[in-house]
């Protein structure tokens, strides 16, 4: 079995792009893959079509040694337009080995652990009664983990102001109150999608009663492990960090030195399966459980989904669809008529051979669309982390 052909569709699927990817063969077996480098998928469009002017006529079922060699081939090695396209190619190539033989992906990682996927939803509020009462419509839905925010960014007038000292007392309140309501049992998380420094990081932190977060995820960006490790001595929340890594190279210090303690690492980013899976042995030697990044399309979530059901260091899977995230429209049945089942608190993965998703083609009709993550700014003109 030979690679006949590699296509890119960076196309628009509800409220966002989506970068997918289809690897052909002589056989007429293909695979469906992914890229999460949200943002900037042309930029993954373009290494793809790079890639695909050396990788058709390979043997697609050898993954391991086309990880190696889209990784090595190049002087400059890394960054996350290289492991955005690396990683849909890997995880189509997994498709087709799938397919090849007959058993869905999870086999081919070492089998089935569990029987389905327990996910974590999202949502909030603009009040602490708002953000309490969507806590509480979360559990009730099913869902035992979620994240929860306090709406703190702009002004009628200014939607792209941040003002991280505004916006982590009112939060705090908001995720005391959530606690209050939920009572101890439901896992309640947040992310600050790295929006603070470290010093407003421990700040808000230290506003809260002990156990009002199981998690804090991203408060800080990531370039400094140095600075996560100052923080570490300022908190006892339990951090989730590695939604941005791009390679098990960037996950070292963080599960070295004790710094992650779930792992936050998105198979459409980090390298596909071959990369995760490493990952992941390495996260269960240190008693790290992986929490993956999922806010993309089926296609993610079928990926990540095999890829939990086959390791035994798991909490939750990221989905995008629950009540606190109803209208996303991400997982579009035209587009996808065969996709893994999301049901609140869950996904459950088929039997079938590869990653259980089919992709039509001939629905994926509205065009990439120029998207910017908001350029957030202070009072005082000076820029900030979006």
């Amino acid at each position: 079995m030979r690679i006949t052909d590699i296509k890119n569709y960076p196309v628009w699927v509800g409220q966002r792009n989506q970068m997918l990817v289809k690897v052909e063969t002589d056989e007429g077996i293909y695979g469906w893959g992914e890229s999460g480098f949200s943002g900037r998928e042309l930029s993954v469009s373009g290494m793809v079509d790079h890639f695909r002017e050396w990788l058709i006529g390979q043997d697609p079922m050898r993954r391991g040694r086309i990880w190696q060699e889209m990784y090595r081939g190049q002087y400059f090695e890394g960054g996350r337009s290289i492991t955005g396209a690396m990683s849909a190619i890997d995880i189509a190539l997994h498709d087709i080995a799938g397919k090849k033989l007959g058993v869905p992906v999870y086999q081919l990682l070492g089998g089935m652990q569990r029987e389905w996927v327990p996910t974590f939803a999202s949502g909030g509020g603009t009040t602490a009664e708002e953000v309490a009462e969507m806590g509480k419509a979360i559990w009730a839905d099913g869902f035992k983990a979620m994240r929860l925010n306090l709406q703190t960014i702009g002004e009628i007038n200014d939607p792209t102001l941040f003002e991280p000292r505004e916006s982590i007392a009112p939060t705090a309140e908001a995720l005391i109150k959530a606690r209050e309501a939920l009572g101890l049992e439901p896992v309640i998380g947040i992310d600050y999608h790295h929006r603070l420094s470290v010093a407003e990081a421990a700040s808000f932190c230290q506003m809260m009663p002990m156990h009002t977060l199981d998690f804090i995820e991203e408060p800080i960006r990531d370039e400094s492990p140095e600075a996560y490790e100052e923080l570490r001595k300022l908190t006892v929340v339990p951090f989730a960090i590695g939604e941005e890594f791009a390679s098990k190279w960037q996950f070292l210090p963080y599960i070295e030195k004790g710094l992650t303690n779930y792992a936050r690492l998105d198979i459409c980013n980090v390298g596909g399966f071959t990369e995760a899976m490493k990952v992941a042995g390495w996260a269960e030697a240190h008693y790290i459980d992986l929490m993956p990044h999922n806010p993309l399309g089926p296609i993610c979530v079928a990926a990540t989904s095999h890829f939990a059901t086959a390791i035994p260091n798991f909490s939750w899977l990221e989905i995008r669809h629950s009540v606190g995230e109803p209208d996303n429209n991400f997982y579009q049945d035209d587009i996808f008529p065969v996709q893994p089942t999301v049901e609140p608190g869950r996904v459950v993965l088929s039997d079938l051979p590869g990653l259980g998703i089919e992709v039509d083609e001939a629905s994926l009709t509205e065009p990439f669309q120029f998207w910017e993550a908001p350029h957030l700014h202070r009072r005082d003109g000076s820029h900030t982390n979006w």
